[in-house]
C-alpha cells in the first residue's frame, strides 16, 4: 500500500468499513417515516391513519405494569438495589423460560439462554460469532435487518424467493450451498408460517450441509393454543444441532418500548473454525456478550417475567386477540374488492397485493396522498415483495375500521 493511501495534506486518516456504500441511504422505515411528515406539513388537520410500521399500540398488561413498578421500588432501597447484572440474564427470568418453552414441549438448560433488549438486535450482533467468509442464505421477501448487517460486513448473500406458488414459503434446494440460514415464523413481511413437515425439511438441509439456521420466532405468540404450526423451531427433531433461536417481548407482551428479548444457543451446537478447531457457539455467544453487552436491566426482567406468569399470559394473549381481531377488520373489505392477501391469522401482518397492477411505492403514495393511510411498500422487503403491501393489526380498533373504510370506499369508486 501506498503511503499517499495513508495520508492526506500530511495528516493520517482512518479508513471506513466500504460495504456501507453497497446499503441504500436510509432505512425503510426512515424513509417512510420523512414521507408521512411531508403530507403531514403539507395537511396538518388531516388525520393520519398509521398501518405501516409494526409497533404496538395496547398498553402493558397490568401485571406487568405492576412488576415493573414494583422492582423500581427495590431499586430506592439499600437492602434490595441492584448494580450490575449478569450480561446474559437474571436466573428468574431463565427459569421463566424455561417453564414457557415446556408448556410447548421444549426442554431447555438455563445456559442456553441468553436475554436481550430485542431480537432486532441479537439478529444483527449474532453475525459476529460468523466468519464472513459464509455464504448468507436469505428469503425475499426479507426483514431488512438480516440483509443489512451482513452486507456491512461485506458477506456473500443468496436469496430463495418467496411467492405465491409457494405461499411466501420458500423451501430448501440441496443446488445451494449456504452456510447460514435466515429463517422467520410467522413471517415479517408476510405473515406466513411454517408447518411442521416444512420445519423438519430445513432442519434435514442444514445438517447436509453443515449450516447454521437463525431461527427469528419474534411472533410465535400469535399461533395459537392448539394449533399445529410449530412455535418453536425446537420442537423439530435435531434443530438443537444446527439452530439458534431469537425471540422477543417487543409483540408478545407488548415491550416495543419496554425493550427485552431473548436468544436461544444450544449447549452442544458446534462448528469449525478456518484451521479446522471445533467450537462451541454457545460459548462464543456468552463470550460476545460479555464484552459486549452489559445486560437488561433488573426492572425490565421483572417485567418480562411477569408477562411469562400464567395470569401475565392470559392479559398480554387478551391483548394478541385485539391485534388479530384487526387483521380480520382488515380482511374483510379486501376478500369484498376481490383483493388477494396473505397472513393475519398467525401474525398482526396483511400482506396483500397491490390492486390493478400497481408497484409497491405506487400504491403507498395512492395510500397517503388521497386516503391519509400509511402502510409498508413490499418492495422494501426485496424483489419479491414488488407488487405487495403490508398491513399491520396493532392499531387501534376505531382507526383499523376507519382506514379500511375509506380505503374500501375509494378503491370501489376507481
Amino acid at each position: 500500500m501506498k503511503l499517499t493511501n495513508l495520508f492526506y495534506g500530511g495528516i493520517h486518516v482512518a479508513f471506513v468499513n466500504e460495504n456501507y456504500e453497497k446499503l441504500q441511504d436510509s432505512y425503510l422505515f426512515a424513509n417512510i417515516a420523512q414521507k408521512v411528515a411531508a403530507f403531514q406539513k403539507e395537511h396538518p388537520d388531516q388525520k393520519i391513519i398509521r398501518m405501516g410500521i409494526g409497533d404496538v399500540t395496547l398498553p402493558l398488561a397490568p401485571v406487568v405494569v405492576d412488576a415493573l413498578a414494583k422492582a423500581v421500588a427495590e431499586m430506592g432501597h439499600k437492602e434490595t438495589f441492584r448494580g450490575y447484572g449478569p450480561e446474559q440474564g437474571y436466573d428468574f427470568l431463565h427459569q421463566a423460560l424455561v417453564r414457557y418453552y415446556a408448556s410447548f414441549g421444549v426442554t431447555l438448560d438455563t445456559r442456553e439462554i441468553f436475554i436481550s433488549d430485542g431480537a432486532k438486535s441479537d439478529c444483527g450482533n449474532i453475525t459476529d460469532i460468523f466468519s464472513d467468509a459464509n455464504t448468507i442464505l436469505l428469503p425475499d421477501p426479507v426483514y431488512p435487518v438480516y440483509y443489512d448487517t451482513n452486507v456491512m460486513r461485506g458477506r456473500k448473500v443468496l436469496f430463495m424467493k418467496g411467492s405465491p406458488e409457494n405461499d411466501f414459503l420458500p423451501m430448501p434446494d440441496d443446488a445451494v450451498q449456504a452456510d447460514v440460514i435466515y429463517l422467520c415464523s410467522p413471517n415479517n413481511p408476510t405473515g406466513a408460517a411454517y408447518s411442521r413437515e416444512q420445519l423438519e425439511q430445513w432442519v434435514a438441509y442444514a445438517k447436509r450441509k453443515g449450516a447454521v439456521i437463525l431461527y427469528d420466532a419474534a411472533y410465535e405468540a400469535f399461533i395459537d393454543e392448539g394449533d399445529p404450526t410449530p412455535r418453536s423451531i425446537f420442537t423439530i427433531e435435531g434443530a438443537k444441532d444446527c439452530a439458534i433461536e431469537l425471540c422477543s417481548f417487543s409483540k408478545t407482551a407488548g415491550f416495543t418500548g419496554t425493550r427485552c428479548g431473548y436468544t436461544v444457543v444450544p449447549l452442544g451446537l458446534k462448528r469449525k473454525s478456518k484451521d479446522g478447531t471445533e467450537m462451541s457457539l454457545n460459548k462464543m455467544w456468552l463470550r460476545r456478550q460479555t464484552t459486549k453487552f452489559n445486560g437488561v436491566p433488573y426492572i425490565v426482567q421483572r417485567g418480562a417475567e411477569a408477562a411469562l406468569s400464567p395470569e401475565g399470559i392470559r392479559q398480554c394473549r387478551d391483548n394478541l386477540r385485539y391485534y388479530k381481531e384487526n387483521c380480520r377488520i382488515i380482511g374483510e373489505p379486501l376478500d369484498s374488492l376481490g383483493i388477494k392477501y396473505y397472513g393475519g391469522k398467525r401474525s398482526p401482518y396483511i400482506w396483500m397485493q397491490c390492486p390493478d397492477g400497481m408497484k409497491s411505492w405506487e400504491f403507498f403514495d395512492v395510500l397517503l396522498n388521497r386516503f391519509a393511510i400509511v402502510g409498508t411498500p413490499g418492495s422494501g422487503f426485496g424483489t419479491m415483495g414488488e407488487g405487495y403491501f403490508r398491513l399491520t393489526g396493532f392499531g387501534t380498533h376505531e382507526d383499523t375500521i376507519e382506514g379500511m373504510k375509506r380505503l374500501k370506499e375509494g378503491l370501489a369508486k376507481e
